[in-house]
């Protein structure tokens, strides 16, 4: 007489549908793997895209930076109409001057509020908390947005922009770079003005608000007294007073 015993029952392991898509310590050997395991960690949803901030943010302090990035905005859709139809229009039609018009003053509003951030994060030793990098994206933005603002000036085609371009060239050519950095070519200047230089600015302030993210917004100086939500989950660097 034969017994057969039946095969042994293997415990039903997760399926398709609700295993873990990615465990935390699952080895990646791709890169696309490994940025994205990065990527997570260290831009998580939640951080990316905040829901709540902490109270102190409704401090008019923390407006001037959202104020820069509005004017950029407004610099970059207006340069784009202006570039698009030329001297002439914005010379000859009232629409053009209006464009015109609004692309300086945005550009005005740009620098006053970058200006008012960066001595307001200044005063506030916005580079705590392993945010140096932050603040250093935040001068360098300021600086390359001077000569984006400089070649700017220089395409206005009247005799103001006339008059700038060869005095600089003269400053230029002392300082031995105006052969490769020729103000007085209008072909060139428009294209570091249009192309380059906004490109530069846009990527920078793009790492810098992602930076600001990453990092969380720096608290003022006496917050860890004052502000109850520094105990917050989301932001653990600025819990303890002892990191200060």
């Amino acid at each position: 007489m034969t017994t057969v015993v039946p095969p042994p029952t293997t415990p039903a392991g997760p399926t398709e549908a609700n295993a873990p898509s990615a465990k935390p310590d699952e080895e990646f050997y791709t890169w696309t793997g490994k940025a994205r395991r990065w990527m997570l960690k260290t831009l998580p949803p939640k951080k990316l895209l905040p829901e709540t901030q902490p109270s102190y943010v409704a401090s008019w302090i923390y407006v001037f930076g959202m104020g820069a990035i509005a004017s950029l905005a407004v610099i970059i859709v207006s340069g784009v109409v202006l570039s698009l139809n030329g001297p002439s229009w914005w010379h000859l039609s009232s629409l053009g001057h209006f464009v015109n018009s609004m692309h300086l003053w945005s550009v005005e509003f740009f620098f006053l509020f970058m200006v008012v951030h960066l001595w307001g994060k200044f005063w506030m030793a916005a580079w705590r908390g392993g945010r140096l990098l932050t603040w250093i994206t935040g001068v360098v933005s300021f600086a390359v947005s001077i000569g984006a603002a400089f070649t700017g000036y220089l395409l206005q085609t009247n005799f103001e922009s006339e008059w700038i371009s060869f005095e600089a060239k003269d400053a230029l050519n002392a300082a031995g770079i105006g052969a490769w950095f020729n103000v007085a070519n209008v072909g060139q200047m428009f294209m570091w003005h249009i192309t380059l230089l906004p490109l530069a600015v846009a990527a920078i302030v793009a790492l810098h608000v992602l930076l600001v993210r990453v990092h969380g917004v720096v608290s003022p100086l006496d917050a860890a007294e004052t502000d109850t939500q520094l105990r917050d989950a989301a932001f653990p660097e600025l819990t303890d007073k002892a990191d200060r």
